[in-house]
């Protein structure tokens, strides 16, 4: 059963900025929006809330129970974050976009110090022993197999955009695996933003659909890991998120690209490069640090949110 009341009225305002930030992220392949959860301290609650959309529920709805239903999905939390995160990559998707085509370097650098500041902070509180060392290890391998990945050519189908969907949200939700990415590996990406640039309910409805699925299946196994084996499971993800840091890291060398249909350059394999000297390298390092610090001052006002509740 959900904690009652696990966010109160005067939190939402923070959870649909979460929302937010977790949009923004999903938008950006090699970013995951899962990570931004785990770093604005949302994540536990976020699994939670979507556990609860089971059979249960249905009796709930059919009683007429709304209150209980409600209280069972964590409504006050969930509205607040969905509005969030459906404004954000609505606001987003195109300045976003455009950035990763025409400034990756900066936009990447800035996700990188977001993901190093997160890895200290979980790393500075862990107390995991030997079987957490090694699920980290796990996690790490993990997610180095997954983005460097060669994308693959495939159909643009219903079918295919419902499973890919469902794909895509099990990668959103783990910390440091990227959604976007796997839709790119699956050939999906460009598609999927161009549906959701146009509106296009024939992209969009069997996506969000495949989402739903993925969601409901995905998040069942991932809350019952973290209440079993909590440590081992935050070092996992941990591992995940550092894993993730070979695909954003912010200078690259294209190895072998393609155009698509409206002579667009993607890119199929990339390597690691140095970075370049001057200017463009220290705008890259400034933006690392304000990801970092940007980590550590959140943690700050979820600390003192959190003693203003304990005090109210």
């Amino acid at each position: 059963m959900a904690e009652q009341n696990p966010v109160p009225p005067q939190r939402w305002p923070y959870v649909l900025g979460c929302g937010f930030a977790m949009g923004a992220a999903d938008v950006v392949p090699g970013v995951s929006g899962g990570t931004m959860a785990f770093i604005l301290g949302i994540y536990g609650t976020l699994l939670e809330a979507v556990s609860g959309f089971d059979f249960e529920l249905l009796g709930l709805l059919r009683r007429g129970a709304w209150a209980e239903a409600a209280e069972r999905v964590h409504l006050g939390f969930l509205l607040p974050l969905l509005a969030g995160l459906f404004g954000s990559v609505l606001v987003l998707v195109r300045p976003i976009t455009w950035l990763y085509g025409n400034q990756p370097a900066l936009l990447f650098a800035f996700f990188f110090g977001l993901i190093v500041g997160s890895i200290v902070l979980i790393a500075r509180h862990a107390h995991w022993g030997a079987a957490g060392l090694v699920a980290m290890v796990v996690g790490v391998a993990a997610a180095l197999l997954l983005v460097t990945r060669t994308p693959v050519t495939m159909p643009h189908d219903p079918f295919t955009i419902f499973w890919s969907g469902a794909v895509a949200i099990m990668a959103m939700i783990l910390p440091g695996v990227s959604g976007s990415f796997l839709l790119l590996v699956l050939g999906q990406y460009q598609y999927v933003m161009e549906g959701v640039k146009a509106l296009d309910l024939a992209t969009l409805v069997p996506f969000a659909l495949g989402c739903a699925t993925g969601l409901l299946l995905f998040v069942r196994l991932l809350s019952w890991l973290l209440k079993r084996w909590h440590g081992q499971t935050v070092a996992l993800l941990m591992g995940f998120m550092a894993g993730s840091l070979w695909k954003i890291w912010p200078f690259r060398t294209v190895l072998e690209s393609t155009t698509n249909a409206k002579g667009k350059l993607i890119v199929l394999r990339d390597a690691l490069a140095a970075p370049p000297s001057g200017s463009a390298f220290a705008l890259a390092l400034l933006l690392m640090g304000l990801g970092v610090l940007l980590v550590l001052g959140l943690e700050r006002i979820q600390e003192r949110m959190g003693a203003a509740e304990m005090g109210g």
